[in-house]
């Protein structure tokens, strides 16, 4: 038997259905789905540090489950001594099975561990029905080891799909777990 990730048996049987009765579609091809996650770190510190790219791209690559890549600045900024081509960050791009896996991972045991958690904000949405919300620190993903780490960095995390708008993204977003602030305070 061929191993599928929980969240994808979720969105077939659950999400799906709930959705097309919420929104009325007349396919279940309509039914918005996640395209692909993306997290991002920015190391603005590696300018001086060369070292701190080598340990976001191994920080970022055990909480992902995937190969992380520098990115590279794109023009020079003289008063922050930047040049262009110089490495300022990571990034992932999450597709498939390995984004079930790490969205599963960030719900059930990532977010809960985030100090003074009181949802996700809900102004991260961008009109076309994608959504990117900042984590604080990367020491809440159980795979990093709170004694190895040197520097407290943040990260964005991006969710991609195919919503049309950010009342479809937030109602996929919902059923999937993700724990976003209460409206009616």
């Amino acid at each position: 038997m061929e191993y599928k990730p929980r969240l994808i048996q979720k969105y077939n049987e659950e999400i799906v259905p709930a959705l097309e009765k919420q929104f009325g579609y007349k396919s279940n091809m309509q039914v918005p789905r996640l395209k692909k996650i993306s997290v991002n770190q920015g190391l603005g510190a590696a300018i001086t540090d060369k070292k701190m790219i080598d340990t976001g791209i191994e920080e970022m690559t055990m909480i992902t489950g995937q190969k992380a890549v520098p990115t590279k600045s794109k023009k020079d900024i003289s008063n922050f001594k930047l040049r262009k081509g110089m490495p300022v960050g990571v990034r992932v791009t999450l597709r498939g099975d390995n984004m079930y896996e790490f969205l599963d991972r960030l719900i059930a045991v990532a977010i809960p561990r985030i100090r003074d958690f009181r949802g996700i904000n809900e102004k991260g949405f961008d009109g076309r029905g994608n959504y990117t919300f900042g984590v604080p620190e990367q020491i809440i993903f159980p795979e990093i080891d709170i004694d190895k780490v040197s520097h407290i960095n943040g990260m964005d995390i991006t969710f991609v799909t195919t919503a049309n708008t950010d009342k479809e993204c937030m109602a996929l977003l919902k059923e999937f777990g993700l724990p976003f602030k209460n409206q009616n305070k």
